[in-house]
């Protein structure tokens, strides 16, 4: 799943080459019964009522929430950039958003959607297309969401925040006001919970997902397993500056293209070419002067990786 670097990634993108651009068409092929009567376009009758409403706004910004891309949407012939609605696009296990020019072959069921160019946007990761957005300018917004398992929604802008798809989000781990004061806060909501496992709750901390946490307790020496009472001050500070490092190197590195993801021209991200822990099982550990081997369980589904000499179970420091 793309996680907070890869939603910032996407969002800079975005920033760069939307803004400013008026929405003259909308197009989905999601369908799904699981779906009838939410408020998402998987469901036909809400994405009729979305279409009607997004066609002639205008894109004032971007920006993002936790794992979210906010896409904030003006009336056209206002002077003022006043988001009028928000467009939320949560992408999920496989999605991905897409930016250049395509054609609609109409005679095709399946993956209708033609990339044109950029030449990037043909990489096979990004040919399942089930959302499309056109512009005024004659490009496109394309999502390409194998499994089918994005969201795509619209909410008010005075109340975006207060919907049920932002309200129970954590802090963001990269502002300001995110000291090491609230990150101990946080994690003692659930003193008695996995260290892995709380990091990732979005409730806590916003935008953490299975490979920045592997690598932040990679960094920071702290078992995957640990339960947070038993973590020491000092382990905890040097988590709070692994996190922010790690999310900050991953936007550095443009995300992580382990799976699927890919930025808005199509291309992979490199933070998955510098891994220390994520998908790096039986290999020997890279930190200096540890002896350790790189070792793989499941946390709650997940697959988990840890150096097993210097990520030691229940360390006394």
């Amino acid at each position: 799943m793309p996680e907070l670097p890869e939603v910032q990634t996407t969002v800079n993108g975005l920033q760069e080459h939307i803004v400013g651009l008026c929405i003259t068409d909308v197009w989905s092929d999601y369908d799904s019964p699981y779906f009838k009567g939410s408020e998402t376009i998987k469901d036909r009758l809400y994405f009729r009522y979305f279409k009607k409403e997004v066609i002639g706004l205008r894109v004032a910004s971007v920006s993002r929430r936790a794992k979210n891309i906010l896409i904030h949407l003006a009336n056209d012939h206002s002077a003022k950039d006043i988001s009028k609605k928000i467009l939320l696009v949560h992408m999920k296990m496989t999605g991905h958003l897409l930016y250049g020019t395509y054609k609609l072959d109409q005679s095709k069921k399946k993956d209708p959607w033609k990339a044109i160019e950029p030449e990037s946007l043909k990489d096979p990761f990004n040919q399942y297309v089930h959302f499309v957005i056109s512009f005024s300018n004659e490009k496109h917004l394309a999502l390409s969401d194998v499994r089918k398992f994005a969201k795509v929604t619209l909410i008010e802008s005075k109340t975006a925040y207060e919907s049920t798809h932002l309200n129970t989000i954590g802090p963001e781990p990269l502002e300001k006001s995110f000291t090491i004061e609230k990150f101990v806060r946080r994690l003692h909501l659930h003193s008695n919970g996995k260290i892995k496992q709380v990091l990732m709750d979005q409730s806590i901390v916003a935008g953490i997902g299975n490979i920045y946490a592997d690598e932040s307790l990679w960094r920071a020496g702290i078992h995957p397993l640990e339960k947070v009472t038993n973590i020491s001050p000092a382990k905890l500070k040097s988590l709070f500056t692994a996190v922010k490092k790690t999310l900050a190197k991953g936007i550095h590195l443009g995300g992580d293209s382990t799976s699927d993801y890919r930025n808005i021209h199509g291309n992979k991200g490199k933070f998955h070419e510098t891994h220390h822990a994520y998908q790096r099982t039986g290999t020997p550990c890279d930190k200096n002067g540890c002896d350790g081997t790189i070792k793989r369980i499941v946390m709650g589904g997940r697959a988990t990786h840890f150096c097993d000499i210097h990520q030691n179970l229940y360390s006394i420091e």
